[in-house]
């Protein structure tokens, strides 16, 4: 898997050309944060408003699928419930990852712009965010490439930690 990254901004996200952006938006968390939040002003608050409906509501395991053209570049939005705030950890950040993974690989999308679960918030370092993204996707197809939503802090700490790993990966060769 081929990382790259992208600031959370609306600007930025209108820059690129791909088919998908995924997020997970917690629960509990009223106005929706991150990219969610990002996505709803965008889209004229439809994501609040099929929250109130309850057709979205967060919880854990819930996957939905809005189309966001021609308002956004993307030709979907992808939402994984990431549960409540409060209970958000590795665990449940790796069973978020691996949901992402197998609905991208039935959408056939090998490119997508992706926030990761939690980091919005803080709620998962950086780091190992990372280390746990490239474990789970250890058992995906080798091409895919996903453009993380990041601030400048996060991506350098992300850029600086797979160096290392890959200099420890060598030496014990």
């Amino acid at each position: 898997m081929e990382l790259r990254f992208i600031s959370p901004d609306l600007q930025s996200l209108d820059e690129l050309d791909s088919e998908v952006l995924a997020c997970a938006p917690f629960s509990d968390a009223r106005p929706a944060h991150g990219v969610a939040g990002l996505c709803d002003w965008r889209l004229g608050g439809r994501i609040s408003e099929l929250r109130r409906q309850g057709l979205i509501t967060g919880e854990l395991g819930e996957v939905v699928m809005i189309p966001c053209k021609p308002r956004m570049a993307f030709d979907k939005l992808v939402l994984f419930g990431a549960g409540e705030r409060d209970a958000f950890d590795e665990a449940i950040f790796r069973e978020i990852v691996r949901r992402m993974l197998a609905t991208m690989g039935g959408l056939c999308t090998r490119a997508a712009v992706v926030e990761l679960p939690g980091r919005h918030d803080g709620l998962i370092p950086a780091e190992q965010a990372a280390d746990a993204l490239l474990d789970c996707a250890g058992r995906e197809r080798g091409d895919n490439v996903w453009t993380l939503v990041e601030r400048a802090d996060g991506r350098q700490q992300i850029t600086q930690h797979m160096i290392e790993q890959r200099r420890r990966v060598r030496r014990a060769l």
